[in-house]
C-alpha cells in the first residue's frame, strides 16, 4: 500500500511537487521524460529533507496517519500464518486488542497488538486502539498459554491509552494493565515488543515489558499524550506542540534514555508511504531478536528482562 501522505500540514512542498509531477505525466510527451526524472529526484530530496527535521510534534502526526500500517497489516504482511484467539473467559472480547497464534519462518509465535481500524465503523469497534480490562485480561491469557507452550510472543504497541470509560475503571482497568506488567516479567520465554504508532501510557504498557523493545522511527512511547500534558500543565490542549518537545518521547531520545533497543528506519516519507518495505524491516527486527533470545535458557531471560528495567531512569544519592 502506498499513500501520498495527504493531510499532514508540513509536507505541502510534496504535495505541490507531486501535483506538478501529475501534470507532467498526462503531456506525455518525449520532451518531458528528462523534467519527470529531475523533478521525482527533487520530490525524494525534498521528502527526505522534510522527515529529516520534523518536531516531535510534526513525529505524532505521522505515528497518527490514518494510512500508517496497522497490527492488521503486520499480520498479513510479516507472519506466514495467523489464528486468532479470543475472549478473556471473563467478560468479553475486546477488539482493541487482537491475539492468536502465528507462524514466522520457522519460529511459531504468540502475537498480540492493539488495531485502531481504519473506517469509522471499524475505529468504533475498536475504541480507536483503547482496550478495556477484559482486552488486557485477554492478552494476559494468551500469554500464558504461549509460555506453556514455551512460544515466544511478539506485542504491537499502538494506542493512545488504555480506554478512560466509566465502565472500564468499574472493572478493574488500572489493576489490569499493572497484573498484566507483573506477569510479563515473570514469563520464561522470549517477548519482543514493536511500538508501530502511538504508545500511550499505561495502555502501551499492559503490553510492553519485554526482553526487546523496537520502535519505529517515526512513533512516540510516552507517559501521556501531548495533548494530556499540556491539559494538566497549561489547562489547555492549545500547548501540545510545547509538551510535545518537553516530553523527549521520540524514538532517538528513548535509544538514548535506554527505553528501547533499537530504532527501525521507516521507508522515505513514513511507513504509510510503503507497508511492504516497512513489513520487511520489522520481520528483519523479529527474526534476528528471536534468532537471539531462543538461545537463553528461562533464567536467563528472566535475570536480563529484570536487569533491563532496573537500568531505566537515574537515581541521585542525596546520602553522598
Amino acid at each position: 500500500m502506498e499513500s501520498t501522505g495527504m493531510g499532514l500540514s508540513f509536507e505541502t512542498p510534496i504535495q505541490e511537487l507531486n501535483r506538478k509531477l501529475e501534470r507532467l505525466k498526462t503531456i506525455g510527451r518525449p520532451e518531458t521524460e528528462e523534467q519527470i526524472r529531475d523533478l521525482r529526484q527533487e520530490i525524494a530530496s525534498t521528502t527526505a529533507n522534510i522527515y529529516d527535521n520534523l518536531t516531535p510534534w510534526q513525529i505524532v502526526q505521522v505515528a497518527r496517519h490514518k494510512d500508517r500500517p496497522q497490527t492488521h497489516d503486520y499480520l498479513h504482511l510479516v507472519f506466514d500464518e495467523f489464528v486468532q484467539l479470543h475472549g478473556d473467559k471473563l467478560f468479553g472480547d475486546d477488539s482493541a486488542l487482537r491475539t492468536g497464534f502465528a507462524k514466522l519462518e520457522q519460529f511459531k509465535v504468540m502475537v498480540i497488538g492493539h488495531q485502531k481500524g481504519r473506517t469509522t465503523k471499524e475505529r468504533t469497534a475498536c475504541y480507536f486502539g483503547c482496550a478495556h480490562p477484559e482486552g488486557y485480561r485477554k492478552a494476559l491469557s494468551k500469554m500464558k498459554l504461549a509460555a506453556k507452550f514455551n512460544v515466544p510472543i511478539i506485542c504491537f504497541i499502538d494506542t493512545p491509552g488504555a480506554y478512560p470509560g466509566v465502565g472500564a475503571e468499574e472493572r478493574g482497568q488500572s489493576l489490569a494493565i499493572a497484573e498484566n506488567m507483573f506477569e510479563m516479567s515473570r514469563l520464561r520465554v522470549p517477548i519482543i515488543c514493536i511500538v508501530i504508532g502511538e504508545g500511550g501510557s499505561g495502555g502501551a504498557l499492559g503490553i510492553g515489558v519485554g526482553d526487546r523493545v523496537g520502535m519505529l522511527q517515526f512513533a512516540y512511547y510516552s507517559v501521556i499524550s501531548p495533548e494530556g500534558c499540556a491539559g494538566i500543565l497549561w489547562k489547555s490542549h492549545e500547548y501540545a506542540e510545547r509538551a510535545a518537545a518537553a516530553l523527549k518521547f521520540t524514538s532517538p531520545d528513548l535509544l538514548k534514555f535506554g527505553i528501547i533497543d533499537e530504532v527501525i528506519q521507516e521507508p522515505l516519507g513514513g511507513a504509510h508511504r510503503d507497508h511492504h518495505q516497512t513489513a520487511s524491516r520489522v520481520k528483519m527486527f523479529l527474526l534476528k531478536s528471536l534468532r537471539e533470545l531462543q538461545k537463553l535458557s528461562g533464567d536467563e531471560l528472566l535475570d536480563q528482562r529484570y536487569d533491563k528495567f532496573r537500568r531505566m531512569g537515574v537515581f541521585l544519592d542525596h546520602a553522598s
